[in-house]
């Protein structure tokens, strides 16, 4: 994948040369590009006026970003930053590639580049020992949502990095930092991303401003890059796809009812072109369209409202017309969904079935997982009795799949402890570093052996933009949960995030955007469940046949009028 998505943007570029019939290397089109060259044993990166060395870092067989017109002109914002030894500064809302663009150049550089999360908890010392680093390594640095750091911190984050870019100004080998001569290799870089307006955020200093070149990030090319990953994910029809993708989301968008759990942006775009990708391995004799269809139907479905069920699947018959798509098949799992509730002593409600789906499903494609909706609708039930179908396939059925795998649950409720003791805090006067609950619980998943185990963290409450903007890095492609102590601990695939919410007035886009979406009413279950449940497990054993006979005809009888009465009273 990471070889089509290189050479796609290669034949869009010989394509570019030919069209504006460049004839010179002195050319602007030419002179634009990311160009290597070797000289004198040295492998040179040019862009534009700037010249980088190549930094060799082994990164492995990892994936790349798709480049667009708006990454170059990132790219050459950055180099050109480097070339006057300044870092840069890519600002926007949530999901136009800021990170990913500028960890991405420094994949394209042989550069390790390390993503912090920064929060309003990060303190002087803590960013010293990171630039420390960075200057002996050679390393870049991309500081994930900048301007949440306190002001008083950042102005001497300021003169900090005023230093270590004066020496680099000067050419020096060494230069006096935080009090000790450090190395200095001159190709370390400091970048920072930043959404502007976002709640919690402060506004950058003169002296920081002007040590960063800006470059103002909007709207991703959603066409072109839908077209290059289903090329990439192995679509032969990639181009006339992308088009109604794209023309479907922004349908979506425009018409469907304003909620705040729903995104149409570039991250669940993503999210839909992976599980499209998934669809056309496990089924390669489907048409397409079809795996496109149910593709982007499986992942939008189990988060929308019934009002917008409807509209949603108008607006696929109008763009696919004629195109019948066939059920997705789950046979296994919803027998075994059967045989859970039976086992928990609940009732099976078909659409509360269809949601245990709809998050195994969305579980498979997204890192976080938020289940919506008011209380009563089942939330909790939906996780546990997944987790226990998921558990008991593998265990007692031994199913072949290998996503049913042992199921392990961390449940804690974020907002009933401090931000500290949540994701670890030092202490202010011995310096002694206390862990969290939440740092804790992931540092053992990451460090568990890779049995197949699925770990999932579920945090059981209220979301804020408080406590989950420090989860941004977690639940993006870095999964890193960087704590303040400077400790990274790198997640597994075997790990979930998974949050049970009443709703996302509070959050703001960037978390949203991040995360995969079930909705839960709690008008899909009524009361009779509850009411049936009740009665097999503790009136069942106190009253004869003709009693319970008698107690189920009184409450068919009073309840529904009861609760139409309190609502026209509440009218």
């Amino acid at each position: 994948m990471a070889l089509i998505t290189q050479d796609v943007h290669c034949r869009d570029i010989v394509e570019k040369l030919h069209d504006t019939a460049v004839q010179s290397p002195f050319d602007f089109t030419w002179q634009q590009q990311l160009r290597y060259s070797i000289e004198e044993d040295q492998v040179l990166i040019r862009q534009v006026n700037a010249q980088l060395n190549y930094g060799f870092e082994y990164m492995g067989p990892t994936s790349r970003l798709v480049i667009t017109p708006l990454t170059d002109k990132c790219w050459i914002t950055i180099t050109g930053a480097m070339h006057i030894k300044l870092g840069a500064a890519p600002a926007g809302p949530a999901g136009t590639g800021k990170t990913e663009s500028t960890k991405d150049l420094a994949k394209a550089c042989g550069i390790f580049c390390i993503v912090i999360n920064c929060s309003e908890q990060i303190e002087y010392r803590m960013m010293a020992k990171l630039f420390s680093g960075l200057v002996q390594s050679g390393s870049w640095s991309c500081l994930d949502e900048f301007n949440r750091i306190n002001i008083e911190v950042l102005s001497v984050i300021a003169q900090q990095l005023l230093d270590i870019k004066q020496a680099k100004v000067m050419g020096k080998e060494s230069f006096l930092f935080n009090e000790q001569e450090r190395v200095l290799k001159p190709q370390c870089g400091v970048f920072i991303t930043m959404n502007p307006g976002y709640a919690g955020r402060t506004e950058l200093p003169d002296n920081l401003k002007v040590l960063f070149r800006p470059v103002s990030m909007m709207i991703p090319n959603y066409g072109l890059i839908a077209e290059i990953m289903l090329f990439a994910e192995g679509f032969s029809e990639a181009q006339a796809l992308s088009t109604k993708m794209v023309q479907l989301y922004k349908l979506a968008s425009e018409q469907l009812s304003q909620q705040d759990h729903y995104d149409f942006g570039l991250r669940a775009v993503k999210s839909v072109l992976v599980m499209a990708g998934n669809l056309k391995r496990a089924f390669p004799e489907l048409e397409e369209n079809i795996v496109l269809i149910r593709a982007m139907r499986d992942s939008n479905i189990p988060k929308f409202l019934a009002s917008d069920l409807p509209l949603f699947s108008a607006l696929i018959q109008d763009l696919f017309p004629g195109v019948e798509i066939p059920e997705a098949q789950h046979f296994e799992l919803e027998q075994q969904i059967k045989r859970s509730l039976r086992s928990m002593n609940l009732q099976t409600v078909q659409s509360q079935a269809l949601k245990v789906i709809q998050l195994f499903e969305t579980l498979n494609v997204r890192f976080g997982v938020m289940v919506v909706g008011p209380t009563g609708g089942g939330k909790t039930t939906t996780l546990k009795v997944l987790a226990d179908a998921m558990t008991k396939l593998r265990a007692e059925h031994k199913s072949a799949d290998p996503r049913f795998q042992q199921v392990k649950q961390k449940v804690l409720n974020p907002k009933s402890i401090a931000m500290g003791e949540l994701y670890g805090e030092e202490h202010e006067d011995t310096q002694e570093w206390s862990d969290g609950l939440a740092s804790k619980i992931l540092r053992k998943f990451a460090q568990a052996k890779a049995s197949g185990r699925k770990n999932w963290c579920v945090f059981d409450g209220p979301v804020d933009a408080l406590w989950i903007e420090n989860m941004n890095t977690v639940l993006d492609d870095n999964m890193t949960l960087c704590l303040v102590n400077g400790e990274r601990i790198k997640l597994t695939q075997e790990i979930r995030i998974l949050f049970e919410v009443q709703d996302l007035a509070q959050a703001s886009p960037a978390t949203v955007s991040r995360c995969g979406m079930v909705y839960i009413t709690p008008s899909d279950l009524g009361w009779r469940p509850y009411f049936d449940s009740w009665l097999q497990s503790y009136m069942s054993q106190f009253l004869r046949p003709d009693q319970l006979d008698f107690l189920v005809g009184l409450f068919e009888m009073f309840v529904d009028l009861g609760f139409e009465k309190m609502r026209r009273l509440r009218e």
